[in-house]
């Protein structure tokens, strides 16, 4: 029995330091990457170790919201919106937002005293029964939180729902970016591809109506013209483009004389 203790503690220490030394290196690479994409991936890592200690802590359903929700949907997200937007690293030098900087300073020091307060009352502190006996109590891991969230600290959690929602919405208001001109409505976009004098529609592809089905041979217009935009513009260039025989299409003609009819 002592012996599978030992074991047991000993692979709690390898978790532990590994997983927290990997959070702790994503924590640190998200705060000095240079690239917005980067520090995200960097927040990723550092929550996938989080979730990896929670379930080697007994909490299963903390280590599992972390995994589903906070990496799997809110990272994700927060990572397909900076590469959709481009956010560049000369936009942290413009404050979009008059004293963000230093309301920002100011929360930042009110969270490490609340981190400093709260751990140094948790060493101090005596007589915990530990996780697993508060498990047990509650009839389960999902049971101790449910009670914990919409009994105990219930004012407490939708607070922090607020804040989160106060979050998201920050975060749209940021990442909104000006329009200096209006945005073109279907119609203008459908004439402007015609007013420009070019191809309005799919180009005509190579060989079609002709004896030879090959990238040089242009394809045949109604009139038995050929049209040279079927024909890549490197072989135009180089005058590469292969001539089409009339007497080749006066047979092609004959042959598929009342196919269609």
């Amino acid at each position: 029995m002592t012996e599978a203790v030992s074991d047991f503690n000993l692979g709690e220490t390898i978790v532990f330091w590994v997983c927290g030394g990997l959070a702790v290196l994503g924590a640190l690479g998200m705060i000095i990457s240079r690239k917005a994409v980067h520090s995200a991936l960097f927040i990723a890592l550092t929550m996938i170790n989080l979730a990896i200690l929670y379930v080697a802590n007994a909490a299963p359903f903390l280590g599992m919201v972390q995994v589903i929700v906070y990496t799997g949907a809110v990272m994700m997200l927060f990572l397909f919106v900076l590469m959709v937007v481009g956010v560049d690293s000369s936009d942290s030098l413009v404050e979009t937002i008059k004293g963000q900087r230093f309301a920002g300073l100011l929360l930042g020091i009110g969270l490490g005293l609340l981190l400093t307060v709260g751990i140094g009352s948790a060493l101090t502190t005596s007589g915990d029964i530990g996780l697993t006996a508060a498990n047990d109590a509650a009839g389960g891991n999902v049971q101790g939180l449910a009670q914990l969230m919409f009994d105990d600290y219930v004012v407490a959690f939708q607070a922090t729902a607020a804040l989160l929602i106060t979050a998201a919405v920050g975060a749209m208001v940021l990442a909104h970016r000006e329009r200096w001109t209006p945005r073109k409505s279907q119609p203008e976009l459908s004439e402007e591809r015609f007013r420009d004098g070019g191809h309005p529609g799919n180009r005509p592809s190579p060989g079609v109506y002709a004896r030879h089905n090959a990238v040089d041979t242009p394809a045949l217009l109604p009139d038995g013209s050929t049209s040279l935009d079927s024909v890549p513009g490197p072989l135009r260039a180089r005058d590469d483009v292969r001539d089409v025989d009339p007497a080749d299409v006066d047979e092609i003609r004959e042959l598929t004389k009342g196919v269609d009819s």
